[in-house]
């Protein structure tokens, strides 16, 4: 879900794009970004792709899986348009023809991506007895009204 719609309620086609971003880096990494754990930090997928692309070390976030069957430059281009569809305000985000265009043309000079949306550290408690293998949740009541006519 884009920053944009999240907050404020205001969707666009740049709130696809934002999702496509997501599905990109999802399909390269082969992890979900919602529920995304790593050891060294809290961060979710998108905030863990940003950071090691910031450090040169991008193709770190791509499926063990691909090991041996991957192309470096395709899966680097990936990762960069993944970036480039998820940055924080929808008009840094290219339009879906332009994401279209930069993963079938590996000639093209790509831009960098700025920080991504919802690039931020989850609230987790250390020692909370709520949290199943460094994952916190919080859970939400629910309750649901019925009206009977007399």
């Amino acid at each position: 879900m884009s920053p944009e719609y999240a907050t404020d309620g205001n969707f666009s086609l740049k709130s696809d794009v934002f999702s496509f971003g997501v599905l990109l880096l999802e399909i390269v990494s082969g992890k979900r970004n919602r529920g995304f754990c790593h050891p060294d930090h809290h961060l979710n997928l998108l905030g863990h792709a940003w950071v090691l692309w910031n450090n040169g070390r991008a193709l770190e976030v791509k499926d063990v899986c691909l090991e041996d069957s991957f192309i470096e430059s395709q899966v680097l281009r990936c990762i960069q348009v993944g970036l480039i569809c998820v940055q924080m305000f929808p008009e840094d985000r290219p339009e879906m023809s332009s994401v279209v265009f930069m993963l079938a043309n590996e000639g093209l000079l790509l831009p960098q991506p700025k920080q991504p949306g919802f690039f931020t550290e989850r609230g987790f408690i250390p020692g909370s007895t709520s949290s199943s293998k460094g994952k916190s949740h919080t859970e939400t009541a629910m309750s649901i009204t019925t009206q009977d006519g007399r």
